[in-house]
């Protein structure tokens, strides 16, 4: 696809925007203190590059139910950088290095786009279903990153912790949320692409953790950002 084109379709996900607690059916508080940022050239060769991937991958196999291009860029690209910029605000202190597990990965919804927007981040993508895991490669070695690798197995058996952890669209929502919590490092963030009506429900589960207002995803009815992060050691 066009750069061009794929840089119109994801404008919305990137553009200043209010927030607001769907949970609670407020009206917008504030606007996003992290104003619009557009995507560079080579990262939108990059997702032009995943992008044609995808859709050859998709012909042999389920990795989306979205089958056309611009559907897959504004569904699942578009909400992936909405997170990413809330995530990694361009404002960030890049000079951290962030690790980030993404668990369920699929098609690589929301960590490869995450990487894309932020270079910087060390990204695994966890995906037990080898066929997926095989593509997962695919893409990091089409982009050429050397601090991204795919774990083929199930979450729970992962040795390792981040800072940031992301969850998507998984099956067994409620026992993964837990052990995507344990996937943190002590005050680390866990970033949740939901549907509004698994807020409250979300929230009941991640005791552990501290949850800010969840934000809107744009161009859907029902889709949210959540995010939490964990109590650290020293916290009562």
């Amino acid at each position: 696809m066009d750069s061009r084109r794929i840089a119109a379709l994801v404008e919305p996900f990137l553009a200043a925007a209010a927030t607001q607690d769907a949970a609670e059916d407020r009206s917008p508080a504030a606007l996003s203190p992290e104003p619009a940022r557009a995507l560079t050239h080579e990262q939108l060769e990059q997702i032009s590059a995943y992008l044609d991937l995808l859709l050859r991958w998709n012909a042999r196999m389920n990795l989306s139910a979205v089958r056309n291009a611009e559907g897959i860029v504004t569904r699942h690209f578009g909400e992936s950088l909405f997170a990413a910029r809330h995530l990694f605000p361009a404002s960030q202190d890049r000079r951290l290095q962030s690790r980030l597990i993404d668990v369920g990965s699929g098609a690589g919804f929301p960590g490869l786009p995450i990487k894309i927007w932020s270079s910087d981040v060390a990204l695994t993508l966890i995906e037990s279903n080898q066929r997926k895991a095989t593509f997962l490669r695919e893409v990091i070695r089409r982009l050429e990153w050397k601090d991204a690798a795919v774990f083929p197995g199930r979450a729970e058996s992962f040795p390792g912790q981040a800072e940031v952890v992301t969850l998507r669209a998984v099956e067994r929502f409620e026992s993964t949320l837990g052990i995507a919590t344990r996937l943190l490092v002590p005050a680390g963030r866990l970033a949740l692409l939901i549907g509004s009506a698994q807020i409250m429900r979300a929230r009941e589960l991640g005791r552990d953790l501290s949850w800010q207002p969840a934000t809107a995803v744009p161009l859907s009815a029902s889709r949210v950002l959540l995010i939490g992060q964990k109590h650290s050691l020293s916290a009562s």
